[in-house]
């Protein structure tokens, strides 16, 4: 909890490492695949339980090139037990590298008898076979990379009188049966307490692009993929106007006009005021604030 911002990069790099090794490796794959990392740190009863979500493209690229993937019958891109040991070794190697930089802020913790016990366990890597297209796709990045630590409708109770918060969740050791659904209620001050473990450092980027679909030069390359693939190219980037992202982040629509309350404000013209002249529509080359109509 100490050296989150270290550890939370750690997990990325990591696992990332792990999947562009074996992308590289011609038994495999022999390419860069695309690959898409979202952190997350909570468990289903809000422990703190930090890990990566990856989502790996079906193939990679090779000197601008498509490389479809080897696997067969839509199994596993990579072998789990490959992936367990690289992303198991990678992870404790850099591990030692932050322990002997001072990095970390460890207290009177016996680092090396630490790293010597969990380096004696087994490490597992949960991979999921291939999404069934694209919606699925969509469906999933959805689901994760815009979820908190608990959505609204698991809260059963907030029972003010009694001090707690009841909600459900899902133990998975019990996957499949009845036992999967539990509820737990907790004291209002520990689901609080739970619920601050999961508020990020301060502009922390919790999801991240590796591989073809890092951000340096990502739309010069997916569109000269797409056109080899002879794919339509891909949709230009949307931008949000600013009173849809006032509205949705403070319930505050800024068009709406502060005299009459009734009627939209619509922007009609931007003008530039520039040494006692006023320029309308194109910015003048001097610096000129503008004064939005």
């Amino acid at each position: 909890m100490g050296n989150r911002v270290a550890m939370y990069n750690l997990l990325f790099e990591s696992s990332s490492y792990t999947l562009l090794k074996l992308g590289a490796d011609p038994k495999f794959l022999g390419a860069r695949p695309g690959i898409i990392s979202v952190l997350h740190t909570w468990g289903q009863n809000l422990s703190f339980h930090p890990h990566i979500h990856c989502i790996v493209s079906g193939g990679g690229e090779n000197n601008g090139e498509w490389v479809s993937d080897k696997s067969q019958n839509q199994s596993y891109l990579f072998p789990k037990p490959i992936m367990q040991k690289i992303y198991k070794a990678v992870f404790l190697k850099n591990l030692r590298a932050l322990l002997a930089s001072g990095s970390l802020q460890v207290g009177e913790t016996d680092t090396t008898k630490l790293i010597d016990e969990v380096g004696k366990k087994h490490w597992n890597v949960y991979a999921k076979r291939p999404f069934s297209g694209p919606k699925t796709v969509l469906e999933y990045l959805g689901r994760y990379t815009h979820k908190t630590a608990i959505t609204p409708h698991r809260i059963l109770e907030i029972n003010e009188k009694e001090g707690t918060v009841t909600f459900k969740y899902k133990d998975y050791r019990y996957r499949g049966t009845d036992a999967e659904h539990k509820e737990m209620t907790i004291s209002i001050d520990e689901f609080i307490r739970r619920f601050e473990q999961h508020i990020l450092p301060f502009r922390y980027v919790r999801i991240r692009h590796f591989g073809y679909l890092q951000n340096h030069g990502r739309g010069k390359r997916l569109k000269e993929l797409f056109e080899k693939l002879n794919l339509p190219a891909p949709p230009a980037k949307m931008r949000i106007p600013v009173y849809v992202t006032i509205r949705e982040k403070y319930g505050i629509d800024i068009r709406v006009c502060p005299k009459c309350k009734e009627h939209h404000l619509e922007l009609v013209a931007t003008h530039y005021r520039s040494g006692g002249t006023i320029s309308i529509g194109e910015k003048p080359k001097n610096k000129a604030s503008p004064i939005e109509f």
